[in-house]
């Protein structure tokens, strides 16, 4: 069981949800980013998604999609980020996710990522571009060694699909709340409930909601219905707004504490 697992367990017996955030590693560098990640644990960020940035994301709006290059033109690459996941474990015990497209894990071949991202103190793996067919030696070999396959489901899941998934993942399974791609909404899906609903019913393991939540109200409705909610874009777009400024980090944090995150 690793630290995803516990973190879901732990939350259970306080009757809390998971609020999960994710931050483009590397932006605006990596060393903000190491505060980042401590910043975010103390406003009450229970799992953190770190993305290595890729220079075609598909599943990514154009706020990510702008850190990622931004973090792209700085040297940001995979091995760094296994080192800076490496140097946070010194001051977190914080269940940390990596979000990588398949080709960054391609180029330094699959065992040998999964052996890394441990030895790194990495808990989980989410691939948005690799459908879990295509990736049967690397969940398997995942598995074995104890690194959490994090898989999608979306609104257009069959229910085929639903259960396959349900096998599959691990850690969680991570809900696109809505067809397209990430960002912030106004408002979420209509059949937000009802899908996740069907979902839950299939699945053994925790299931968390991602794509365009940006505001405290949006966290308690999908956390109602969920195990977690996942913030991305609207973290992102914080940290944009505030680039330039010495006080980047406290900033950021201040807007995670005004989703009124219960701490722990």
């Amino acid at each position: 069981m690793n630290r995803i697992d516990n973190k879901f367990r732990e939350l259970k017996k306080k009757g809390r949800k998971a609020f999960i955030a994710f931050i483009t590693a590397g932006y605006p560098n990596l060393n903000t980013t190491a505060k980042l990640v401590l910043e975010l644990e103390k406003k009450g960020v229970d799992i953190i998604e770190l993305g290595v940035p890729f220079s075609d994301p598909l599943a990514d709006g154009p706020v990510i999609q702008e850190s990622s290059m931004y973090s792209l033109r700085k040297k940001t690459n995979l091995i760094k980020i296994l080192d800076l996941v490496k140097s946070l474990r010194k001051d977190t015990d914080l269940p940390i996710c990596l979000m990588s497209y398949y080709n960054p894990i391609f180029c330094l071949g699959d065992k040998r990522f999964v052996d890394k991202a441990l030895a790194a103190g990495v808990d989980g793996m989410i691939i948005p571009d690799l459908p879990p067919e295509e990736a049967r030696e690397l969940i398997s070999y995942a598995n074995k060694k104890g690194l959490a396959n994090i898989c999608f489901l979306a609104p257009t899941s069959s229910p085929a699909r639903i259960k396959s998934i349900a096998k599959t993942a691990r850690g969680f399974i991570y809900y696109v709340s809505l067809t397209g791609v990430t960002g912030s909404r106004n408002k979420l899906a209509a059949d937000l409930k009802s899908n996740l609903a069907k979902i839950k019913k299939a699945a053994r393991i925790p299931v968390c909601v991602g794509f365009g939540i940006s505001n405290a109200a949006q966290l308690k409705q999908v956390q109602a219905y969920s195990d977690g909610a996942i913030v991305g874009s609207a973290i992102v777009n914080k940290i944009r707004e505030n680039i330039k400024r010495r006080d980047l980090v406290k900033r950021v944090g201040n807007f995670i504490g005004s989703f009124n995150v219960q701490k722990k």
